[in-house]
């Protein structure tokens, strides 16, 4: 969002310069990401957090102005002329005012001397999605374009003038943070205004112009008889301002930040409204905008107040009081703040100070900081505004002792691991899409109740597509050579419940060996990646590891493999598919792996053991068999296996050759065999029983022995 200093300056007279303002409100959590000249003025861009809503308008940054330099804060007091009568009002064609009676109504402030009070009624009707509701009624207005100033400030922050009355709450918006809404009054019906839930069925045809099909769980303002607006989104076309309004209804209210987040996802609407009464707008806040607005339009547009303002509230939705400890304060800063320090810091942030006993205070949180709730909160608040770089470098205390998690060796020998082949670590999203999660995972998808798009509305399944974005993200930028990794959780839908699993995945694209004037460049290939998961499986203790074909099917068919440790599926790899690849525009090959790691970690870490090298010879033989394509490797190792040779030190594929010699559907492979003893030195008849019996269990796999 956009603040302008020159507005600032308007509430607090700071000293220092735009600059200066810009990197003092940075180093105080309110951070500015640049400075613009714009027409001749300078203008911030600002970058806050989305707990800070009290800080996206210029009064919330001018009040942290006033704490970091200790200056006065002006108020904002708008200066409302005498209320006009309602029976004149009504005799010059406008409907006579009602006064509101019954429980929950409500009057901030006395009449004007001399003049009789009535009140245009509010009824809400829901008061947990509408807490509050300030109104109050301009007449006999002429609508047309803002002030010059006015304009010109709302163009500077991107907003385009529409007219006085829309232009006053846009102004106002920006000014003090607080959403409101103008109606035409002359287009409400039924001479009240009620907060309800809307029927269902009911239509609302919003500023937008479009018909939104309104269900129960959307709460709505309403005249006697229909919906006006879709309450802390946006309002409704048919009572706009326009030119030919005359009668303007005010509206101020506070909405709870839940009903209106699953408003506006449901409706699929993001306004500036909407965005600050999801993040918790300032309750106490409703009278003082609404008179605001009423100012800026008598200013612009003329005309006079009816009645007095109208104040109903539902509920208190004010902050709870929170004890501040002075020794909580020296532990946790590790400083010795004094107390006029912390009494200064909390009250220019607006915050109520009381002294308790035993070196307390008791902290009563303001109505726009809905986001302090305890005391470490409000720790924070005085180390950010007393200044990060003014404290020493020095360790808190610390009694207790550190407790290491029961897989945290594992985790660290995998990051470890990885680091050291060449992978740099990443941090994905863990939502996804639905196609994403059903294409990678191995289950159901969990969805999200309350999704922050549609492009992210489930739990992640899998680690590959967070780490195929990453890696389009990087061949966008002409970097090529990438290998990435990431360690986290994937969640899969089991009936009532969910399943959550720790995961690794990594990924890579480019060269395995970059160009050098002693060799060209070498791409990675799936071989390199077989290499990366042996390499990390070899550090957990386990009986047996093989490889197969058995793999996912966004993986290319023959160019991928699954890791089976101990009779478990640990780990998927290999080339990416190429429907998967266009699908991405990916141009070069992409090889990705998915490990299991709550699957890994039921192994123990291999323990480094000294063995003695063996002083006795070793004794090779090859053995060159033609085989059947379905005859795979792994068949043929653990049927030689099966015959238990202790000697056998290495069983390996040496030279594989397919061609016509062989004939279609076969292969020739020449296997290389190692004989040794640590005791003695083998003879020559021993080495040829073994020999004869390894080739009788090739023959009975099917493999024709060749002639050497």
């Amino acid at each position: 969002m956009r603040i302008l200093p020159a507005w600032l300056r308007e509430f607090v007279k700071v000293a220092a310069d735009d600059r200066q303002l810009a990197e003092d409100l940075t180093s105080a959590g309110i951070a500015v990401e640049s400075i613009q000249e714009e027409n001749g003025a300078t203008i911030f861009e600002m970058d806050l957090t989305t707990n800070r809503v009290d800080a996206m308008n210029h009064y919330g940054v001018a009040r942290e102005a006033s704490a970091i330099y200790d200056v006065e804060l002006k108020k904002v007091e708008p200066k409302l002329p005498g209320t006009a009568d309602p029976s004149t009002a009504a005799a010059k064609g406008g409907p006579p005012s009602l006064r509101m009676t019954g429980e929950g109504a409500h009057n901030s402030g006395p009449p004007s001397a001399g003049m009789t009070s009535h009140i245009f009624p509010i009824v809400i009707d829901d008061a947990q999605g509408c807490a509050r509701y300030t109104a109050r009624i301009v007449r006999n207005v002429k609508i047309g374009p803002s002030p010059q100033p006015v304009a010109q400030r709302l163009g500077l922050l991107g907003s385009r003038p529409i007219n006085n009355a829309a232009d006053a709450t846009n102004y106002a918006l920006n000014e003090l943070g607080h959403p409101t809404h103008a109606f035409d009054l002359d287009l409400l019906e039924g001479g009240t205004i009620i907060v309800r839930r809307a029927r269902e069925g009911e239509v609302l045809k919003t500023l937008d112009g479009v018909d939104r099909r309104l269900t129960t769980d959307d709460l709505v303002i309403a005249d006697g008889k229909k919906p006006v607006a879709l309450a802390g989104v946006m309002g409704g076309f048919d009572s706009m301002i326009t030119e030919r309004t005359k009668n303007v209804l005010i509206e101020s209210a506070w909405f709870d930040p839940a009903t209106v987040r699953s408003m506006a996802k449901r409706h699929l609407m993001h306004t500036d409204a909407s965005h600050r009464f999801e993040r918790g707008a300032d309750w106490g806040i409703t009278p003082l905008a609404c008179d605001r607005v009423a100012e800026l339009i008598l200013a612009s547009a003329g005309g006079e107040l009816q009645g007095e303002q109208i104040d109903t509230v539902a509920r208190r939705a004010e902050p709870a009081s929170i004890e501040l400890h002075r020794s909580e304060v020296n532990r946790i800063l590790g400083i010795d703040l004094d107390e006029d320090e912390i009494l200064r810091i909390l009250g220019r942030l607006g915050f109520g100070v009381t002294r308790a006993p035993a070196g307390a205070f008791s902290i009563q949180v303001p109505t726009w900081r809905l986001d302090v709730e305890r005391e470490v909160d409000l720790l924070e608040e005085l180390a950010r505004v007393h200044g990060y770089n003014k404290f020493p470098n020095t360790l808190p205390a610390f009694t207790g002792a550190v407790v290491t998690l029961p897989d945290e060796p594992k985790n660290a020998k995998v990051r470890e691991t990885m680091l050291a082949l060449g992978y740099n670590e990443s941090i994905s999203i863990t939502f996804v899409s639905e196609q994403e999660g059903r294409a990678f995972g191995g289950g159901e998808p969990l969805a999200i109740a309350n999704p922050l798009s549609e492009e992210a509305g489930y739990l992640r399944t899998s680690l590959i597509p967070g780490l195929l974005n990453m890696v389009g993200y990087n061949l966008n930028r002409g970097n090529a050579n990438v290998r990435l990794f990431e360690a986290g959780e994937v969640f899969q839908k089991q009936g009532d419940r969910h399943d959550e699993r720790r995961h690794l995945g990594f990924v890579a694209t480019g060269d395995a060996i970059a160009k050098s004037v002693h060799s060209p460049a070498q791409p990675y290939t799936f071989f390199h990646m077989k290499g990366d998961v042996e390499e990390l499986l070899a550090a957990f203790a386990h009986q047996k590891l093989h490889f197969d074909n058995q793999a996912p099917p966004y993986f290319h068919p023959g160019r991928s493999a699954r890791a089976v440790m101990d009779g478990e599926t640990v780990a998927v790899f290999g080339q990416l598919h190429p429907e998967q690849a266009a699908a991405r525009k990916f141009r070069q090959e992409v090889y990705i792996a998915e490990v299991m790691l709550d699957c890994v970690y039921r192994h123990s870490l291999r323990e480094p053991r000294y063995q003695r090298i063996s002083k006795f010879p070793t004794v090779e033989r090859d053995f060159s068999f033609i085989f059947e394509e379905a005859v795979t490797f792994a068949r043929i190792r653990s049927a030689i296996e099966e015959l238990g040779l202790g000697e056998l030190q290495q069983f390996v594929p040496a030279e594989i050759f397919r061609g016509e010699k062989v004939g279609p559907g076969k292969y020739s492979v020449l296997l290389h065999a190692e004989f040794q003893s640590r005791e003695r030195t083998l003879r020559d008849d021993e080495v040829a029983q073994w020999s004869e019996k390894i080739v009788a269990k090739l023959q009975s796999l099917g493999g024709v022995l060749r002639a050497q």
